[in-house]
């Protein structure tokens, strides 16, 4: 039986992945008893990346080929874990995966590859589970404002509603798409901030 067990923490720019993702890690390192841990931000799986200052969108299969390599990374880390008799001394290796499989399964919507699904079903069995970070209509443009406030002091509010329609369309296709994925989904609110409680509501999840 595999020991080998992670969490994958998905949602838009503003839903407070990184500040979950820091708790995480923090309620993970007061866990004497916890096993090894694996953490892999968004810099290493997410469609957009920055190149030179410039933002570079990586194409259907060169993301997928991203996320095969991902996935086989961990699978080998646990296979040697297990070789070298690392499960039976602890509780094995915990991995934590920020923006992986939905963030796909969003950008390429209009064409769901059995690729992806495939990827899903192999994270499945290494006992991936999903948390869906979202926010309120109602707070979202304070979100997007505190984040970058310097972008958005000379915007109109014509551009402010836009930007809110755009990633509140965005939450509804993680929501839609956590539904059509094999890896079990809970969602959590972060309209509080209240980022150490969100962290303890995942591990028990996960």
């Amino acid at each position: 039986m595999s020991n080998f067990r992670g969490i994958i923490l998905e949602g838009y720019s503003n839903a407070g992945k990184t500040s979950v993702l820091k708790a995480l890690k923090q309620l993970h390192a007061s866990d004497d008893a916890e096993r090894s841990v694996i953490v892999l931000s968004e810099h290493y799986s997410q469609v957009l990346h920055k190149v030179n200052g410039e933002l570079k969108s990586l194409s259907r299969e060169e993301h997928l080929q991203v996320l095969r390599e991902r996935v086989t990374m961990l699978k080998m880390l646990n296979d040697w874990s297990r070789e070298i008799g690392q499960t039976q001394r602890s509780k094995g290796l915990f991995f934590i995966l920020e923006r992986f499989h939905l963030n796909h399964r969003v950008a390429f919507s209009h064409s769901i590859s059995d690729e992806i699904k495939e990827l899903e079903d192999q994270l499945f069995e290494v006992g991936a589970r999903c948390t869906l970070l979202t926010v309120s209509p109602e707070i979202l443009e304070q979100r997007i404002s505190s984040r970058n406030p310097n972008e958005w002091e000379w915007e109109t509010m014509g551009e402010m509603q836009l930007a809110c329609k755009l990633l509140l369309e965005q939450q509804q296709e993680y929501r839609s798409q956590a539904g059509n994925s094999i890896i079990p989904t809970i969602e959590i609110n972060t309209d509080n901030k209240d980022w150490d409680s969100y962290a303890k509501q995942i591990y028990i999840f996960n």
